[in-house]
């Protein structure tokens, strides 16, 4: 079924709160960021017809084996601690979410927002677009009023970016992604409400509300990990964080200091050339290029240093091969790739789990696209956990208080919504 609609807002919200009443549910919105490479303004999958839990050892041989059988619509999500399967990794770290490794389902109603058309695919679609819009939007729930608690103290942490960057200096790493955990226990939380008010604060082009059951993920990403339009290959990866100021020439002056602040673009090329090297494994010979180095993209709590790396698809090379070829994604890792996620398993004090994972979907034309888990809060609410993970590149010339006060930027849409 196809319909053309006034008010797509209103429909977004309306067809949200439907999806969040089945036991899987999968709202993709690119909040109406253009890009180049975005075919949808949203997406939202509900219900499962098929679906597939992994576990690590051969999960991406069960994804390739899924993807063969079910050739239509898949949405999921796979987890970072998948580089055990990926390379010789172990993750000891203590898991309070409880995550599938790998989970993806054939969705029995998707909803297809593209300007303001909307396309139903269901074996009822007149159903679904009645008990769409007979929902009454819920008002917005008072702050639930909770304080997350850090799993590092500030000395802890500033402690740990030193011994990092003892690892530089001997030239073990060149930069790595260093996370800690925001987290409370007992926290009670309306998870579709917090997606709401996060949005409506953060609007992101890789936002994402995925429903798992008791499980949860609510997030407000601003990076694609990776994404096949037709022969093309195309990863997007962030290094370079300043936070936005309120006076409009400040704010201008910050983003042009970001753009050619040393430190920052080292980051972000260093990233640029690991994710140009695992497209390499993926390509066809030669047709690796970075199509865009440092470009400035602003949001709402911090403008970003993002660049666009392409190349041609081996024909021999199927999608889900071309994700595990690059996973987990360069701006979460470090580099070198495998000596970075070995040392941040020492030192990082939490399992990440679906953070700096990645949330996807395959399309029938055999596109897809993944974004990067950041800037997001997942939650179990069977057991009342609630978590919200954030990193930052550390380098030779990282500051450590520095780089604390950056990881507080980027969690405060999350800590605003919970009302920390």
């Amino acid at each position: 079924m196809n319909l053309t609609l006034s008010n797509i807002s209103e429909f977004k919200q309306k067809a949200l709160q439907w999806a969040a009443s089945f036991d899987v549910a999968c709202y993709m919105d690119s909040n109406n960021f253009s890009d180049v490479y975005g075919k949808y303004d949203a997406l939202i999958a509900a219900g499962s017809k098929h679906q597939l839990h992994a576990t690590i050892g051969t999960a991406f041989d069960e994804l390739e084996l899924f993807r063969q059988e079910h050739q239509g619509w898949l949405f999921g999500f796979l987890t970072y601690d998948l580089k055990n399967e990926v390379e010789e990794l172990t993750s000891a770290n203590p898991d309070h979410l409880h995550f599938p490794d790998l989970y993806f389902f054939e969705p029995e109603h998707l909803i297809i927002i593209k300007g303001d058309g909307i396309t139903i695919i269901s074996a009822n679609a007149s159903a679904i677009l009645y008990q769409i819009e007979k929902q009454k939007i819920r008002q917005s729930l008072p702050s639930p009023g909770i304080v997350l608690q850090p799993r590092f103290s500030k000395e802890e942490y500033v402690d740990s970016v030193d011994q990092i960057q003892q690892h530089i200096v001997r030239g073990d790493i060149y930069v790595t992604n260093f996370c800690q955990e925001f987290y409370a226990d007992g926290a009670e939380i309306e998870p579709l409400d917090i997606f709401n008010k996060l949005n409506a604060l953060s609007p992101n082009p890789f936002a994402c509300f995925f429903k798992h059951k008791e499980l949860y993920l609510i997030c407000a990403s601003p990076e694609r990990f990776l994404a096949k339009r037709g022969n093309k290959l195309i990863s997007q990866p962030i290094k370079g964080t300043a936070k936005r100021q309120t006076d409009p020439q400040l704010d201008e002056q910050t983003k042009q200091q970001l753009q050619s602040n040393p430190k920052e673009q080292q980051e972000n090329v260093m990233i640029v050339d690991l994710v140009r090297n695992d497209l390499t494994h993926s390509a066809k010979h030669g047709t690796v290029q970075t199509q865009e180095l440092f470009g400035i993209y602003s949001f709402n709590q911090v403008h970003q240093m993002i660049s666009t790396v392409v190349c041609e698809l081996d024909e021999n090379i199927s999608t889900v091969q071309a994700i595990k070829n690059s996973f987990p994604m360069g701006s979460m890792t470090g580099a070198p790739k495998i000596s970075a996620m070995q040392l941040m398993e020492q030192y990082e004090k939490s399992k990440r789990g679906l953070y700096s994972g990645s949330v996807g979907y395959f399309s029938p034309d055999g596109d897809m696209d993944f974004n990067v888990v950041i800037r997001s809060l997942l939650y179990n609410a069977e057991n009342k956990y609630l978590s919200l993970h954030v990193g930052s590149a550390i380098t030779y010339e990282a500051v450590a208080e520095q780089e604390y006060e950056e990881c507080l930027v980027k969690a405060s849409a999350m800590f605003e919504v919970l009302g920390s």
